[in-house]
């Protein structure tokens, strides 16, 4: 199979993206910043939530860390890469990798969100697809739209409060997240991917269960970060493998 270039990738992402109204952005294939948020309801403090599990050990990784790496910057889009491990077996471990991230993929498999492989994409913790596939990509998050069903998050001088919702409520975890947002370019000496340098954005360094939600309004504090330079998000998900049903940026 002939291997595609970056800027082929990145202009391909973008064809596809612009169709749904999407904006891809690759500053590396010279392409301009993302445009405004597109997808209705979804914000800053309503994002969407876009998980791709990848790994620098997996060739058919590259196009898909470059579509998320495009959609990174959009406010409306919570955009998070997890490094999994079962590729570092054959040639290459990934810095970025975590025992933690491979157990994630492998509770949505469990919940019946698709196979454990890569590169996979879990948009709000419900709909599983190939992350390399642009096209795809944008149409799950344009019908997707942001998380719904939990509880308002709001921002403490201590962390957290989530706010009550009537009603019977389903337990859920509350996850807090700690992502590197810049972009980070690895050169991969190894594995199906010597020879490149594969630049990454909004790697997560962290995943920590702070607590649970059973519906009432409920505070949580917030671990220190463990790494300098790291952002912040919040998701609420309806138990291990579930439904993402609320999620925000710190």
């Amino acid at each position: 199979m002939t291997e595609l270039s970056p800027r082929v990738i990145a202009l391909a992402a973008t064809a596809a993206l612009a169709t749904l109204g999407l904006a891809y952005g690759s500053a590396q294939a010279g392409i301009g910043a993302a445009a405004k948020p597109a997808i209705g309801g979804a914000s800053a403090a309503h994002p969407v939530v876009l998980e791709l599990f990848q790994s620098q050990g997996c060739s058919s990784c590259p196009p898909a860390n470059a579509i998320l790496n495009g959609l990174a910057d959009r406010p409306d889009l919570l955009a998070l890469s997890f490094a999994v491990t079962y590729w570092d077996q054959l040639g290459w471990k990934d810095r970025f990798g975590s025992a933690r991230f491979t157990v994630r993929q492998q509770d949505y498999a469990k919940a019946g969100r698709g196979q454990v492989a890569t590169p996979e994409l879990i948009v709000n913790g419900t709909h599983a697809i190939v992350g390399s596939n642009a096209r795809e990509v944008a149409e799950t998050i344009a019908r997707a739209g942001p998380p719904r069903g939990g509880p308002e998050i709001a921002v403490t001088a201590t962390g957290v409060r989530l706010a009550a919702l009537a009603g019977p409520v389903r337990p859920s975890i509350v996850w807090l997240v700690r992502y590197d947002p810049g972009t980070r370019n690895v050169p991969i000496r190894a594995g199906e991917n010597a020879g490149r340098t594969l630049p990454h954005r909004d790697i997560v360094r962290d995943l920590v269960r702070i607590g649970d939600w059973t519906g009432s309004a409920a505070s949580y504090s917030l671990p220190a970060a463990r790494e300098p330079g790291l952002a912040t998000a919040i998701l609420v998900q309806r138990g291990t493998g579930g439904p993402i049903t609320a999620a925000r940026r710190l």
